[in-house]
């Protein structure tokens, strides 16, 4: 297996939101948006699989200095030679890449969040960072594309809390802020044992509102000039905001399963996002 196949297999797997975004962007782009995608699935992986936070720890140190070998010319790992392959200018991007891997890191520090300003610094590192480096590879003005990608990296990240809400508790975390947990009078234990009740939907309304008042709120900002090279991000925010009026129709049922979209609804959404 080349490690373009190793990428698409781990970030981009067939019927998956990722999948589908990654085929409207630019063809030339894809194997880099591929690789850009593979890379925060390692991450993911390193720090929400490890049940063992040593073990987490020593993977990403690894990875610490899988980066530095990538900057150097020198990278081991498949997703690395992919970055190596497509990626014009590795020194330049290199300071976000270890900055996405740092956000990632912050899942080894902390399960839970005091507020939302604290649960901000968390999904502005993984999330914002993430989704500039995807706006930068195919943006007229790369330069300026953290300006307008940071936001809707925030929002995506907000959609994907809440749909992973019953998952994330039953791994140990929670991304709910305690504040608002106490606001609407739930706990973190109604939320690891599955306890819905009337409290649970408020809160999670609340939540969802939230959510996609940001996603519409980002892609509005979203420069005209950039709105055909922004397909990828464009289209994993259509699917964002479609999965939470799905969530929202099936009641927030979101502690015992995890809801997802149809691939042929994937497909349409992202056709027509672009």
């Amino acid at each position: 297996m080349n490690f373009d196949d190793y990428c698409q297999q781990k970030a981009a797997p067939p019927g998956s939101s990722s999948y589908y975004a990654l085929r409207r962007a630019p063809f030339a782009r894809q194997p880099l948006l591929t690789a850009l995608f593979a890379l925060r699935r390692e991450f993911e992986e390193t720090v929400k699989e490890t049940s063992d936070p040593t073990i987490g720890r020593t993977r990403l140190a690894w990875w610490q200095k899988e980066m530095a070998a990538l900057e150097a010319g020198s990278p081991s790992h498949p997703v690395s030679k992919a970055l190596a392959a497509h990626l014009d200018d590795v020194a330049t991007e290199s300071p976000a890449l270890q900055s996405l891997l740092s956000g990632f890191e912050m899942d080894l520090d902390q399960a839970r969040y005091l507020d939302y300003p604290n649960l901000r610094r968390y999904i502005d590192s993984v999330g914002s960072t993430f989704a500039s480096i995807v706006a930068r590879a195919t943006a007229r003005a790369p330069e300026q594309a953290s300006q307008w990608a940071a936001p809707l990296g925030h929002a995506l990240m907000l959609a994907q809390i809440i749909a992973d809400v019953g998952d994330d508790a039953r791994h140990g975390r929670i991304y709910l802020p305690i504040d608002e947990l106490q606001r609407f009078n739930v706990t973190a234990a109604d939320l690891i044992n599955r306890r819905y009740s009337d409290a649970f939907t408020a809160l999670m309304r609340f939540q969802t509102e939230r959510a996609r008042d940001a996603l519409r709120t980002a892609l509005a900002a979203l420069p005209r000039e950039e709105r055909r090279t922004q397909r990828t991000l464009r289209a994993l925010a259509a699917h964002a905001l479609a999965l939470l009026d799905e969530i929202e129709r099936d009641g927030y049922q979101v502690l015992h399963q995890r809801i997802a979209l149809t691939p042929i609804r994937k497909l349409w959404l992202a056709w027509r996002a672009a």
